[in-house]
Protein backbone atom coordinates (compact mmCIF):
# COMPACT_ATOMS: atom_id res chain seq x y z
CA UNK A 1 0.00 0.00 0.00
CA UNK A 2 0.93 3.67 -0.35
CA UNK A 3 1.91 4.85 3.16
CA UNK A 4 3.00 8.40 3.94
CA UNK A 5 4.73 9.56 7.12
CA UNK A 6 3.28 12.84 8.36
CA UNK A 7 3.02 15.01 11.47
CA UNK A 8 0.39 17.52 12.52
CA UNK A 9 -0.03 19.73 15.61
CA UNK A 10 -2.46 19.02 18.42
CA UNK A 11 -4.37 21.80 20.21
CA UNK A 12 -1.27 22.61 22.31
CA UNK A 13 1.07 22.80 19.33
CA UNK A 14 2.78 19.46 20.00
CA UNK A 15 3.48 17.41 16.89
CA UNK A 16 1.62 14.13 16.58
CA UNK A 17 3.16 11.36 14.46
CA UNK A 18 0.90 9.75 11.88
CA UNK A 19 0.71 7.48 8.85
CA UNK A 20 -1.67 8.11 5.98
CA UNK A 21 -2.64 4.93 4.13
CA UNK A 22 -3.70 5.79 0.58
CA UNK A 23 -4.91 3.69 -2.35
CA UNK A 24 -2.03 3.03 -4.72
CA UNK A 25 -3.35 5.56 -7.24
CA UNK A 26 -3.76 8.19 -4.46
CA UNK A 27 -7.40 8.82 -5.43
CA UNK A 28 -9.50 7.74 -2.42
CA UNK A 29 -13.28 7.92 -2.42
CA UNK A 30 -13.28 9.01 1.23
CA UNK A 31 -11.04 9.58 4.25
CA UNK A 32 -11.15 7.94 7.68
CA UNK A 33 -9.52 8.44 11.10
CA UNK A 34 -8.33 5.51 13.21
CA UNK A 35 -8.02 5.82 17.02
CA UNK A 36 -5.84 3.16 18.66
CA UNK A 37 -6.37 1.45 22.00
CA UNK A 38 -5.18 2.79 25.38
CA UNK A 39 -1.33 2.98 25.55
CA UNK A 40 -1.12 1.34 22.10
CA UNK A 41 0.18 3.12 19.01
CA UNK A 42 -0.63 3.71 15.37
CA UNK A 43 1.74 0.84 14.52
CA UNK A 44 -0.22 -1.86 16.35
CA UNK A 45 -0.55 -4.78 13.95
CA UNK A 46 -4.35 -4.60 13.97
CA UNK A 47 -4.32 -0.85 13.22
CA UNK A 48 -2.00 -1.35 10.25
CA UNK A 49 -3.98 -4.25 8.78
CA UNK A 50 -7.35 -2.55 9.22
CA UNK A 51 -6.07 0.65 7.60
CA UNK A 52 -4.63 -1.24 4.65
CA UNK A 53 -7.78 -3.31 4.19
CA UNK A 54 -9.72 -0.05 3.97
CA UNK A 55 -7.24 1.54 1.57
CA UNK A 56 -7.67 -1.45 -0.73
CA UNK A 57 -11.32 -0.45 -0.86
CA UNK A 58 -10.36 3.14 -1.70
CA UNK A 59 -10.80 4.63 1.79
CA UNK A 60 -7.71 6.55 2.88
CA UNK A 61 -6.96 6.12 6.59
CA UNK A 62 -5.04 8.43 8.92
CA UNK A 63 -3.74 6.50 11.96
CA UNK A 64 -1.78 8.48 14.52
CA UNK A 65 -0.20 8.29 17.97
CA UNK A 66 -2.10 10.13 20.68
CA UNK A 67 -0.18 12.77 22.64
CA UNK A 68 2.78 11.31 24.55
CA UNK A 69 2.53 7.87 22.94
CA UNK A 70 4.53 6.21 20.18
CA UNK A 71 6.42 8.81 18.17
CA UNK A 72 4.22 11.77 19.15
CA UNK A 73 5.38 14.67 21.26
CA UNK A 74 3.88 15.53 24.63
CA UNK A 75 3.73 14.18 28.15
CA UNK A 76 1.43 11.16 28.45
CA UNK A 77 0.86 11.51 32.23
CA UNK A 78 -0.50 15.01 31.57
CA UNK A 79 -3.12 13.71 29.15
CA UNK A 80 -6.60 12.35 29.74
CA UNK A 81 -9.61 11.07 27.81
CA UNK A 82 -10.62 14.61 26.79
CA UNK A 83 -7.17 15.31 25.31
CA UNK A 84 -7.51 12.16 23.19
CA UNK A 85 -10.83 13.46 21.88
CA UNK A 86 -9.11 16.79 21.21
CA UNK A 87 -6.35 14.98 19.30
CA UNK A 88 -9.00 13.36 17.08
CA UNK A 89 -10.48 16.77 16.33
CA UNK A 90 -6.99 18.07 15.47
CA UNK A 91 -6.43 15.10 13.15
CA UNK A 92 -9.75 15.79 11.42
CA UNK A 93 -8.73 19.42 10.97
CA UNK A 94 -5.44 18.36 9.39
CA UNK A 95 -7.23 16.09 6.92
CA UNK A 96 -9.71 18.83 6.04
CA UNK A 97 -6.91 21.35 5.41
CA UNK A 98 -4.57 19.06 3.49
CA UNK A 99 -6.83 16.49 1.84
CA UNK A 100 -10.53 16.02 2.60
CA UNK A 101 -12.54 16.10 5.82
CA UNK A 102 -12.97 12.59 7.30
CA UNK A 103 -16.36 10.94 6.89
CA UNK A 104 -15.52 7.77 8.84
CA UNK A 105 -14.18 7.37 12.40
CA UNK A 106 -12.84 4.01 13.60
CA UNK A 107 -11.86 3.36 17.20
CA UNK A 108 -10.31 0.31 18.86
CA UNK A 109 -10.91 -0.35 22.58
CA UNK A 110 -10.72 2.98 24.48
CA UNK A 111 -10.18 4.58 21.07
CA UNK A 112 -13.72 3.40 20.28
CA UNK A 113 -15.07 5.40 23.22
CA UNK A 114 -13.00 8.37 22.01
CA UNK A 115 -14.43 8.33 18.47
CA UNK A 116 -17.98 8.15 19.88
CA UNK A 117 -17.23 11.29 21.90
CA UNK A 118 -15.46 13.05 19.01
CA UNK A 119 -18.14 12.34 16.39
CA UNK A 120 -20.35 15.25 17.47
CA UNK A 121 -17.35 17.62 17.25
CA UNK A 122 -16.42 16.71 13.65
CA UNK A 123 -19.18 17.87 11.32
CA UNK A 124 -18.04 15.84 8.32
CA UNK A 125 -18.51 12.47 10.06
CA UNK A 126 -21.17 10.26 8.52
CA UNK A 127 -20.21 6.86 9.98
CA UNK A 128 -18.53 5.57 13.16
CA UNK A 129 -17.17 2.06 13.76
CA UNK A 130 -16.10 0.78 17.17
CA UNK A 131 -13.99 -2.34 17.75
CA UNK A 132 -13.92 -3.98 21.19
CA UNK A 133 -14.91 -0.65 22.75
CA UNK A 134 -16.00 -0.17 26.38
CA UNK A 135 -19.38 1.50 26.91
CA UNK A 136 -18.06 3.49 29.86
CA UNK A 137 -14.58 5.01 29.42
CA UNK A 138 -14.20 4.47 33.17
CA UNK A 139 -13.99 0.75 32.39
CA UNK A 140 -10.24 1.41 32.35
CA UNK A 141 -10.30 1.48 36.15
CA UNK A 142 -10.77 -2.29 36.13
CA UNK A 143 -7.72 -2.71 33.91
CA UNK A 144 -5.59 -0.68 36.33
CA UNK A 145 -6.62 -2.90 39.26
CA UNK A 146 -4.90 -2.22 42.58
CA UNK A 147 -3.03 0.76 41.14
CA UNK A 148 -6.24 2.84 41.32
CA UNK A 149 -5.92 3.24 45.08
CA UNK A 150 -2.32 4.46 44.76
CA UNK A 151 -3.29 6.87 42.00
CA UNK A 152 -6.13 8.28 44.14
CA UNK A 153 -3.80 8.70 47.12
CA UNK A 154 -0.61 9.91 45.45
CA UNK A 155 -1.98 11.64 42.35
CA UNK A 156 -0.25 9.24 39.99
CA UNK A 157 1.29 5.78 39.79
CA UNK A 158 3.49 3.73 37.47
CA UNK A 159 1.47 0.90 35.97
CA UNK A 160 2.66 -2.05 33.89
CA UNK A 161 0.41 -2.50 30.86
CA UNK A 162 1.24 -5.22 28.33
CA UNK A 163 4.84 -5.35 29.54
CA UNK A 164 5.45 -1.57 29.44
CA UNK A 165 5.50 0.99 32.23
CA UNK A 166 3.17 3.99 32.03
CA UNK A 167 2.56 6.78 34.53
CA UNK A 168 -1.19 7.16 35.05
CA UNK A 169 -2.43 10.36 36.67
CA UNK A 170 -5.46 11.03 38.83
CA UNK A 171 -6.65 13.60 36.31
CA UNK A 172 -7.10 10.77 33.80
CA UNK A 173 -9.26 8.79 36.21
CA UNK A 174 -11.28 11.88 37.14
CA UNK A 175 -11.84 12.72 33.49
CA UNK A 176 -12.92 9.17 32.68
CA UNK A 177 -15.35 9.19 35.57
CA UNK A 178 -16.88 12.47 34.43
CA UNK A 179 -17.95 11.07 31.06
CA UNK A 180 -21.64 10.40 30.35
CA UNK A 181 -21.46 7.54 27.82
CA UNK A 182 -25.22 7.05 27.49
CA UNK A 183 -25.71 10.69 26.51
CA UNK A 184 -22.66 10.60 24.22
CA UNK A 185 -24.03 7.64 22.27
CA UNK A 186 -27.62 8.97 22.24
CA UNK A 187 -26.58 12.21 20.55
CA UNK A 188 -24.67 10.40 17.81
CA UNK A 189 -25.83 11.69 14.43
CA UNK A 190 -23.86 9.23 12.31
CA UNK A 191 -24.42 5.61 11.35
CA UNK A 192 -22.86 3.23 13.87
CA UNK A 193 -21.16 -0.14 13.46
CA UNK A 194 -20.36 -2.03 16.69
CA UNK A 195 -17.80 -4.85 16.34
CA UNK A 196 -16.90 -7.12 19.25
CA UNK A 197 -15.66 -10.64 19.93
CA UNK A 198 -17.89 -12.70 22.26
CA UNK A 199 -14.83 -14.10 24.04
CA UNK A 200 -13.04 -10.77 24.60
CA UNK A 201 -11.33 -11.14 28.01
CA UNK A 202 -10.38 -7.45 28.36
CA UNK A 203 -13.61 -5.67 27.40
CA UNK A 204 -16.62 -7.95 27.76
CA UNK A 205 -19.23 -8.38 25.05
CA UNK A 206 -21.84 -6.74 27.32
CA UNK A 207 -20.21 -3.40 26.47
CA UNK A 208 -21.16 -3.85 22.81
CA UNK A 209 -24.75 -4.55 23.87
CA UNK A 210 -24.89 -1.35 25.93
CA UNK A 211 -23.46 0.77 23.11
CA UNK A 212 -25.90 -0.77 20.64
CA UNK A 213 -28.95 -0.26 22.88
CA UNK A 214 -28.09 3.37 23.60
CA UNK A 215 -27.42 4.33 19.96
CA UNK A 216 -30.09 5.68 17.59
CA UNK A 217 -30.61 4.09 14.20
CA UNK A 218 -28.99 3.41 11.79
CA UNK A 219 -26.84 0.95 13.74
CA UNK A 220 -25.34 -2.45 13.02
CA UNK A 221 -23.47 -5.16 14.93
CA UNK A 222 -20.83 -7.59 13.63
CA UNK A 223 -19.40 -10.38 15.75
CA UNK A 224 -15.63 -10.85 15.55
CA UNK A 225 -16.07 -14.50 16.46
CA UNK A 226 -12.92 -15.96 18.05
CA UNK A 227 -10.75 -12.81 17.82
CA UNK A 228 -8.84 -11.62 20.89
CA UNK A 229 -9.07 -8.06 22.22
CA UNK A 230 -6.11 -6.78 20.18
CA UNK A 231 -7.14 -8.58 16.97
CA UNK A 232 -3.62 -9.97 16.94
CA UNK A 233 -4.35 -12.49 14.16
CA UNK A 234 -4.08 -11.01 10.69
CA UNK A 235 -7.20 -12.84 9.54
CA UNK A 236 -9.24 -11.04 12.23
CA UNK A 237 -7.95 -7.52 11.55
CA UNK A 238 -8.27 -7.99 7.78
CA UNK A 239 -11.85 -9.20 8.27
CA UNK A 240 -12.66 -6.19 10.44
CA UNK A 241 -11.25 -3.81 7.83
CA UNK A 242 -13.15 -5.43 4.95
CA UNK A 243 -16.42 -5.42 6.91
CA UNK A 244 -16.03 -1.76 7.88
CA UNK A 245 -15.32 -0.80 4.26
CA UNK A 246 -18.35 -2.71 2.97
CA UNK A 247 -20.65 -1.31 5.64
CA UNK A 248 -19.38 2.28 5.30
CA UNK A 249 -20.08 2.29 1.56
CA UNK A 250 -23.78 2.65 2.38
CA UNK A 251 -23.28 5.90 4.27
CA UNK A 252 -20.33 7.79 2.79
CA UNK A 253 -20.95 10.58 0.29
CA UNK A 254 -19.22 8.70 -2.53
CA UNK A 255 -20.50 5.13 -2.41
CA UNK A 256 -17.76 2.53 -2.35
CA UNK A 257 -19.97 0.11 -4.25
CA UNK A 258 -19.56 2.25 -7.34
CA UNK A 259 -16.74 1.61 -9.77
CA UNK A 260 -13.82 4.06 -9.68
CA UNK A 261 -14.50 7.25 -11.60
CA UNK A 262 -13.49 7.09 -15.26
CA UNK A 263 -14.02 10.82 -15.77
CA UNK A 264 -11.31 12.10 -18.08
CA UNK A 265 -10.02 8.56 -18.65
CA UNK A 266 -8.02 8.13 -21.85
CA UNK A 267 -8.15 4.82 -23.69
CA UNK A 268 -4.35 4.75 -23.92
CA UNK A 269 -3.88 5.39 -20.17
CA UNK A 270 -3.48 1.80 -18.98
CA UNK A 271 -1.17 2.17 -15.98
CA UNK A 272 -0.88 -0.74 -13.57
CA UNK A 273 0.95 -0.70 -10.22
CA UNK A 274 1.95 -3.88 -8.38
CA UNK A 275 3.40 -4.00 -4.86
CA UNK A 276 4.75 -7.09 -3.03
CA UNK A 277 6.09 -7.08 0.53
CA UNK A 278 9.24 -9.00 1.52
CA UNK A 279 8.60 -12.61 2.48
CA UNK A 280 5.29 -12.81 0.62
CA UNK A 281 4.06 -13.56 -2.88
CA UNK A 282 0.69 -11.87 -2.30
CA UNK A 283 0.72 -8.78 -4.52
CA UNK A 284 -1.52 -5.72 -4.25
CA UNK A 285 -2.31 -4.21 -7.64
CA UNK A 286 -4.11 -1.18 -8.99
CA UNK A 287 -5.14 -1.33 -12.63
CA UNK A 288 -6.05 2.25 -13.53
CA UNK A 289 -7.75 2.66 -10.16
CA UNK A 290 -9.28 -0.79 -9.81
CA UNK A 291 -7.88 -2.80 -6.84
CA UNK A 292 -6.76 -6.37 -7.58
CA UNK A 293 -4.80 -9.08 -5.76
CA UNK A 294 -2.41 -11.62 -7.28
CA UNK A 295 -0.91 -14.62 -5.47
CA UNK A 296 0.32 -18.17 -5.98
CA UNK A 297 -1.04 -21.47 -4.63
CA UNK A 298 0.34 -22.69 -1.30
CA UNK A 299 2.36 -25.42 -3.00
CA UNK A 300 4.34 -22.70 -4.81
CA UNK A 301 4.95 -20.67 -1.65
CA UNK A 302 1.93 -18.38 -1.86
CA UNK A 303 -1.20 -18.01 0.26
CA UNK A 304 -3.70 -18.58 -2.57
CA UNK A 305 -5.48 -15.25 -1.97
CA UNK A 306 -5.80 -14.34 -5.64
CA UNK A 307 -5.20 -15.48 -9.22
CA UNK A 308 -1.62 -16.15 -10.29
CA UNK A 309 0.09 -13.87 -12.82
CA UNK A 310 -0.42 -16.43 -15.58
CA UNK A 311 -4.10 -16.72 -14.66
CA UNK A 312 -4.38 -12.95 -15.07
CA UNK A 313 -2.73 -13.35 -18.47
CA UNK A 314 -5.33 -15.97 -19.44
CA UNK A 315 -8.08 -13.71 -18.11
CA UNK A 316 -6.83 -10.87 -20.31
CA UNK A 317 -6.86 -13.10 -23.38
CA UNK A 318 -10.30 -14.45 -22.53
CA UNK A 319 -11.83 -11.03 -21.90
CA UNK A 320 -10.30 -9.57 -25.04
CA UNK A 321 -11.54 -12.51 -27.15
CA UNK A 322 -15.09 -12.25 -25.82
CA UNK A 323 -15.20 -8.47 -26.35
CA UNK A 324 -13.83 -8.76 -29.90
CA UNK A 325 -16.37 -11.41 -30.93
CA UNK A 326 -19.29 -9.55 -29.37
CA UNK A 327 -18.35 -6.32 -31.12
CA UNK A 328 -17.88 -8.04 -34.47
CA UNK A 329 -21.23 -9.90 -34.25
CA UNK A 330 -23.03 -6.73 -33.12
CA UNK A 331 -21.67 -4.72 -36.07
CA UNK A 332 -22.75 -7.51 -38.44
CA UNK A 333 -26.18 -7.77 -36.88
CA UNK A 334 -25.66 -11.46 -36.14
CA UNK A 335 -27.74 -13.19 -33.41
CA UNK A 336 -24.86 -13.84 -31.01
CA UNK A 337 -26.30 -13.81 -27.48
CA UNK A 338 -23.29 -14.76 -25.41
CA UNK A 339 -19.64 -15.75 -25.71
CA UNK A 340 -17.94 -18.13 -23.27
CA UNK A 341 -14.16 -18.47 -23.55
CA UNK A 342 -12.31 -21.25 -21.71
CA UNK A 343 -8.51 -21.15 -21.62
CA UNK A 344 -5.50 -23.02 -20.31
CA UNK A 345 -1.75 -22.45 -20.44
CA UNK A 346 1.26 -24.77 -20.49
CA UNK A 347 4.90 -24.93 -21.54
CA UNK A 348 5.84 -27.16 -24.47
CA UNK A 349 9.20 -28.01 -26.04
CA UNK A 350 9.75 -26.32 -29.36
CA UNK A 351 10.43 -29.72 -30.93
CA UNK A 352 6.72 -30.41 -30.48
CA UNK A 353 5.96 -27.40 -32.67
CA UNK A 354 6.55 -28.06 -36.37
CA UNK A 355 6.66 -24.33 -37.21
CA UNK A 356 9.22 -23.40 -34.52
CA UNK A 357 12.70 -22.38 -35.75
CA UNK A 358 14.47 -23.06 -32.42
CA UNK A 359 13.75 -26.66 -31.41
CA UNK A 360 15.73 -26.46 -28.12
CA UNK A 361 13.70 -23.90 -26.21
CA UNK A 362 10.28 -24.06 -24.57
CA UNK A 363 7.23 -22.27 -25.84
CA UNK A 364 4.13 -20.98 -24.11
CA UNK A 365 1.08 -22.86 -25.33
CA UNK A 366 -2.42 -21.41 -24.95
CA UNK A 367 -5.52 -23.49 -25.55
CA UNK A 368 -8.72 -21.54 -26.19
CA UNK A 369 -12.19 -23.01 -26.54
CA UNK A 370 -15.10 -20.86 -27.71
CA UNK A 371 -18.75 -21.42 -26.88
CA UNK A 372 -20.93 -19.25 -29.11
CA UNK A 373 -24.52 -19.04 -27.87
CA UNK A 374 -27.20 -17.89 -30.29
CA UNK A 375 -28.97 -18.84 -33.54
CA UNK A 376 -25.83 -18.65 -35.69
CA UNK A 377 -25.35 -20.59 -38.90
CA UNK A 378 -22.20 -22.60 -39.51
CA UNK A 379 -20.62 -19.95 -41.74
CA UNK A 380 -21.08 -17.30 -39.03
CA UNK A 381 -19.61 -19.59 -36.40
CA UNK A 382 -16.53 -20.32 -38.53
CA UNK A 383 -16.06 -16.62 -39.24
CA UNK A 384 -16.15 -15.81 -35.51
CA UNK A 385 -13.57 -18.55 -34.93
CA UNK A 386 -11.27 -16.72 -37.38
CA UNK A 387 -12.00 -13.32 -35.79
CA UNK A 388 -10.81 -14.61 -32.39
CA UNK A 389 -7.24 -14.36 -33.70
CA UNK A 390 -7.77 -10.61 -34.26
CA UNK A 391 -8.21 -9.92 -30.56
CA UNK A 392 -5.51 -7.31 -29.63
CA UNK A 393 -4.22 -9.35 -26.69
CA UNK A 394 -3.95 -12.42 -28.98
CA UNK A 395 -1.90 -10.37 -31.40
CA UNK A 396 0.34 -9.08 -28.60
CA UNK A 397 1.03 -12.61 -27.36
CA UNK A 398 1.65 -13.93 -30.87
CA UNK A 399 4.42 -11.47 -31.71
CA UNK A 400 7.65 -10.29 -30.15
CA UNK A 401 7.21 -7.65 -27.44
CA UNK A 402 9.67 -5.08 -26.12
CA UNK A 403 9.88 -4.50 -22.35
CA UNK A 404 11.96 -1.59 -21.04
CA UNK A 405 12.73 -1.54 -17.31
CA UNK A 406 14.09 1.44 -15.35
CA UNK A 407 14.85 2.16 -11.69
CA UNK A 408 12.81 4.81 -9.91
CA UNK A 409 14.85 7.25 -7.86
CA UNK A 410 14.26 7.03 -4.09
Amino acid sequence: MNTRKITFPNARGELLSARLELPEDEQPLAYALFAHCFTCSKDLTAAVHIARALSRRRIAVLRFDFTGLGESEGDFPATNFSTQVSDLVAAAGFLEREHQAPQLLIGHSLGGAAVLAAASLIQSVRAVATIAAPFRPGHLWGVLGEAVAEIEESGEASVNIAGREFVISKSLLDDLGAQDPAETVRRLKAALLVMHAPGDQVVGIENAAEIYRAAPHPKSFVSLDSADHLLSRTVDSDYAGEMIATWAGRYLTQTLAAAPSRAGHRADDNRVTARTKAGSLRTEMFANGFPLVADEPAEYGGTDEGPSPYEYLLAALGACTAMTLNLFAHNKGWPLEEVVVRLSHSKVHAEDCRDCPDKERQLDSFERELELIGELDEAQRQRLLEIAARCPVHRTLAREARIETTLRQQ
